[in-house]
């Protein structure tokens, strides 16, 4: 009860972050508490480093790329071409919308696609005066297909990287399978989002109104180096995976390469325009501290009581069959994930599964289902994920509110079948992948 109690308290402090508190100090304190109580022992404070190390540093490095190219105008580009390619329908821009946000989760992860991408659609549309409801359907959108299209690679999710990393995954051989997983994932989230918000994207805009997708780059130099760096980045996690080499070190050397790049180091820094200075100072650096402690009170409530009863569920979901075992472990970590916030959930199920007595194909399952469910779970309430919380924040910031009870109805209706459909495409596809 003492690691439930430390747990709680803790988890209240990160989701209310009273006076601006960061989250990674309350995760600290939440941590200091559970070792001073003997919760945890100081030697599980190296275990749990040697897990989130490399996933946490490789998130930040992922986040500043994003912010870089955000300065330099790459984001409001892409959205600009999309929107003219929208043809001035509401109802053909709106999927169109939806795969650039799919497209941008899988490479810039899904913090990157919600909170980069969902301030310019938002101002673009605003720009256009389309109808409020119409302009909410959009922002929406954004928000969800951010998660529930970070599946593809290890890099699309903070769950994913830790999750790889847990259970040793090479990057080819996940994405391999959560690649064609991701596709239906996609598939299916774009067809639920029509059919709950269709008519309020059932609108004509005027497509001279945008102004031409190149006046939306700042930043020439960095612009043109995206392209090269980023299927560079995607080459070398292929190449590196199998040599061992850290996502983190492979990440960091991308996002220091776009440094040199955006801050004209060899000449110097005649002619940059994004301010690196702003850049790394809105970097998630309260993520390396909120990984540490958070996962230090998770590690210690696993300790206490919740691996072994988690475990026994997941040993029961097995003797079901690997249907069950896939779709059981899939909705018992959205749950978990969605009241728990789905950094924590992904530790207890993945030190569950660990702890399970169950065959090796049902155990590769669960791995994978344990990261569906902590990517696609969390839309089910806004506590089930850091990202949806800032989310509301910078939505809030624009005069955009969504009310808890009005986020959670559409989660509820929304996550479900999306959630069903991945896990189901899981089961299908696993088999196949040798």
């Amino acid at each position: 009860m003492l690691a439930l109690a430390i747990f709680v308290v803790t988890l209240i402090f990160v989701i209310w972050q009273p006076r601006g508190l960061g989250i990674g100090w309350s995760a600290l304190a939440g941590a200091a508490v559970a070792l001073a109580t003997g919760v945890v022992g100081w030697h599980d404070v190296g275990t749990v480093w040697g897990l989130v190390w490399d996933a946490t540093f490789t998130f930040v490095a992922l986040i500043v790329i994003s912010l870089i190219l955000d300065e330099a105008g790459f984001f409001a580009w892409a959205a600009l071409h999309v929107a003219r390619w929208g043809g001035g329908d509401g109802r053909r821009l709106f999927p169109l919308i939806v795969l650039l946000g799919a497209a941008i989760a899988a490479v810039f992860a899904n913090d990157g696609a919600a909170l980069l991408l969902t301030p310019i659609v938002l101002a673009i549309l605003l720009r256009l005066n389309v109808a409020p409801a119409c302009a909410m359907a959009f922002t929406i959108a954004c928000g969800f297909i951010a998660d529930t299209a970070s599946l593809p690679l290890v890099v699309s999710n903070l769950v994913n990287i830790v999750s790889a990393q847990f259970f040793a995954v090479p990057f080819g051989r996940y994405a391999a399978v959560m690649v064609p997983v991701n596709l239906v994932s996609v598939a299916m989230t774009l067809l639920v989002l029509w059919a709950w918000l269709r008519r309020d994207i059932a609108v004509r805009y005027a497509v001279e109104a945008l102004e031409p997708p190149r006046h939306a780059i700042r930043d020439e130099a960095v612009f043109r180096a995206a392209f090269p760096l980023l299927g560079l980045l995607l080459l070398a996690y292929f190449v590196t995976g199998p040599l061992g080499v850290p996502i983190a070190a492979v990440t960091g050397a991308a996002a220091v390469t776009l440094m040199a790049v955006a801050g004209r180091w060899g000449r110097g820094g005649r002619g940059a325009t994004v301010q690196l200075g702003k850049v790394l100072r809105g970097a998630p650096w309260q993520i390396v501290l909120f990984s540490l402690g958070m996962y230090l009170v998770v590690y210690g409530l696993g300790h206490a009581w919740l691996t072994r009863e988690a475990s026994a569920v997941l040993t029961w979901l097995a003797a079901q069959g690997t249907f069950v075992a896939t779709v059981g472990t899939g909705f018992a970590v959205a749950v978990l994930a969605s009241v728990m916030n789905n950094m924590p959930a992904t530790l207890v199920g993945a030190l569950a599964i660990d702890a399970a007595q169950v065959p090796a194909h049902t155990r590769e399952l669960m791995l994978y289902a344990n990261v569906i469910g902590n990517d696609l779970g969390p839309k089910f309430t806004p506590i089930g994920s850091l990202a949806t919380l800032l989310w509301l924040h910078v939505l809030a910031g624009k005069g955009q509110r969504i009310g808890w009870g009005e986020y959670m109805k559409v989660g509820l209706v929304l996550t479900p079948p999306v959630l069903l459909a991945t896990l189901v495409a899981l089961w299908l596809w696993l088999p196949w992948v040798r």
